[in-house]
């Protein structure tokens, strides 16, 4: 059976299962130029590669958590970047930009050398906003088009915490969400920042992330 997306385009398979098989990307004949591409609320969704920024502050997180770890022998976790996460519960397949993972899954998953992590893998997910993938990334907001977001998916399949930097001049902020409820794909607030400020992470992780000019985009 056929399935129609991507600009009309005509598909052997559905998105997530030419996903899954590493075929969509080639099929659909998009620049090697970073592009990312994920199946998001069903649909096909290509990103471009990130700006300075935006991996700046990424690098800031991930700068981060090698401080608690030099700091603590102990400390449990480990930050990883841009791997491919199958959903395989709702038929989905994103690449969050980063997540934190305790250190037995990442060392499991080194041993295996992992094509792809799963929901269970993962005990926090990271995504930063840009303009082109802002509303991917939040929670649906009503009367648009977009029927369901990264956020609903987390949410689903049972992602324990969401963190997420908001980058847009009308709205800037940092948000940690948690306490998934699965059934509704939805998450509660947990705690609130200003984008800019130094963000502790509560428990389980209890690690601060110390920002070095986390900007909004230029509108």
């Amino acid at each position: 059976m056929s399935v129609i997306a991507f600009a009309q385009l005509l598909l052997p398979d559905s998105p997530y299962a030419m996903w899954v098989r590493g075929e969509l990307e080639e099929y659909l004949r998009l620049p090697d130029d970073g592009t990312r591409v994920e199946v998001i609320g069903g649909e096909i969704v290509a990103s471009p590669s990130p700006v300075y920024l935006h991996e700046g502050i990424l690098v800031d997180i991930q700068d981060s958590v090698a401080v608690a770890r030099a700091a603590d022998p102990a400390f449990p976790w480990r930050a990883i970047r841009t791997v491919n996460l199958d959903l395989i519960e709702i038929g989905e397949g994103y690449i969050p930009d980063m997540a934190i993972v305790h250190r037995d899954v990442d060392a499991e998953n080194r041993a295996k050398d992992v094509l792809y992590v799963h929901p269970g893998d993962l005990e926090l997910v990271v995504e930063v906003t840009s303009a082109s993938n802002v509303r991917h990334d939040r929670r649906p907001m009503f009367g648009r088009q977009v029927k369901s977001t990264k956020w609903n998916g987390y949410a689903r399949t049972g992602i324990p915490y969401y963190l997420l930097v908001d980058r847009d001049p009308r709205q800037p902020g940092i948000t940690l969400f948690g306490a998934p409820n699965k059934a509704d794909g939805t998450y509660e607030v947990l705690k609130e920042w200003k984008l800019g400020e130094a963000v502790r992470l509560p428990e389980p992780f209890d690690f601060e992330i110390s920002p070095n000019a986390w900007e909004p985009w230029q509108s």
